[in-house]
């Protein structure tokens, strides 16, 4: 059925999507909820520091 260096093309193609798939699931899990959650509670700690700038002044 295949050669064997057909076999080990295919076995690397099976292994990067592997690779890839995982790596998007971590990705849209993990990293960018914690991105964005960061940066809301950086823009929070802005907002608030600028409030109480305005509230001394």
């Amino acid at each position: 059925m295949f050669d064997f260096d057909q076999y080990l093309g295919f076995l690397a193609f099976l292994t990067i999507l592997t690779m890839g798939f995982w790596l998007m699931i971590f990705l849209i899990t993990f990293v960018v909820p914690y991105w964005i959650a960061g940066s809301l509670i950086e823009r929070l700690k802005e907002v608030r520091k600028e409030k109480k700038a305005k509230r001394q002044a």
